[in-house]
């Protein structure tokens, strides 16, 4: 099938459209290359260089005519949403907006959603969170994922066009941006590797649920299919420290820096890990890659970079 990928260039995305190159699929990558680069994206994909808020959306839809569209194209940094909610939004909730709308009007049959587990549910009441606990997100950035979900159940309704959101966890793994997609993962990394000394934010003990990459593109694959619809949580129901994180990649990277923290930063969450039994039931999707061969992985992808 004609599947069109939004941020088809950025870190997540790239590993998603090379799947679907392998599977078969007729690819059609829409990204402005904010953060993206163009040499992510795989070459038997159709690329645009394009901005889902902007009216050029509208001539791909019409060009291509694809039948799913999954949508990862967004303003991924908490922190620059605490800072500027107003462009957050822009990017997150009017560019998801129009990507539906001209989903709806093009006879797309899906959309399939990038929201965020992490950052919706806020300060959880239970660990890990499944997808009914309440959405209280501490962020611009949390808001304006819980605001896409809203916008497509109301599409769903309105349109008839099949809807699923995958809130993930927190996505690691090579192509990781550390510097423009700020995953804590790449920016240690990096700064290990380079002899730079990384910062943990506050005490370090703030805990996140790490999931790879590949087991990402593995539930965006699955929740393809006809007929599946709804809230999916993509997460290993597993909290790592920030500082358990810093231990376990100082090792691997073989790094002399030593723990240094900083000021914790506005809009973090204490605790988050998600529960995905519900895709684990009705798909029979389990992540298959752990903790410790995800970082190896990840540090052996940034090893090469380097050299």
């Amino acid at each position: 099938m004609k599947v069109l990928v939004t941020g088809g260039a950025g870190f997540i995305g790239s590993h998603l459209v090379d799947r679907l190159v392998q599977e078969g699929h007729d690819v059609v990558v829409v990204d402005n290359l904010s953060t993206g680069k163009r040499k992510n994206v795989n070459r038997a994909a159709t690329f645009y260089k394009a901005d889902i808020q902007s009216s050029r959306l509208e001539r791909v839809f019409r060009n291509e005519r694809p039948s799913v569209i999954m949508h990862l194209a967004a303003q991924m940094n908490v922190r620059r949403s605490v800072d500027d909610p107003m462009f957050d939004a822009s990017v997150n909730i009017l560019g998801t907006l129009n990507v539906i709308e001209q989903a709806a009007r093009h006879g797309a049959r899906k959309v399939v959603f990038a929201s965020s587990g992490g950052a919706i549910y806020g300060e959880q009441d239970i660990f890990p969170a499944p997808e009914s606990h309440p959405t209280r997100p501490l962020s611009p950035y949390g808001i304006s994922k819980l605001s896409g979900e809203h916008y497509l159940s109301y599409y769903q309704r309105a349109s008839g066009i099949q809807a699923v959101s995958l809130r993930f966890a927190n996505v690691y793994g090579p192509r990781q941006d550390p510097e423009g997609e700020a995953g804590v993962v790449a920016i240690f990394i990096q700064k290990m590797l380079t002899g730079e000394q990384p910062v943990i934010n506050g005490n370090g003990r703030q805990t996140r649920d790490f999931v790879f990459v590949e087991d990402v593109v593995e539930a965006n694959l699955l929740v393809m299919g006809q007929g599946i619809e709804g809230v999916f949580n993509v997460g290993t129901s597993s909290e790592t420290t920030v500082n358990e994180l810093f231990a376990i990649l100082k090792e691997l990277t073989k790094s002399d820096c030593k723990e240094v923290h900083g000021p914790a930063k506005k809009g973090e969450q204490l605790r988050s890990t998600i529960d995905a039994t519900k895709l684990r039931q009705q798909l029979g999707w389990e992540p298959k890659v752990g903790l410790s061969d995800g970082l190896r992985k990840t540090v052996e992808y940034f090893s090469g970079r380097l050299r």
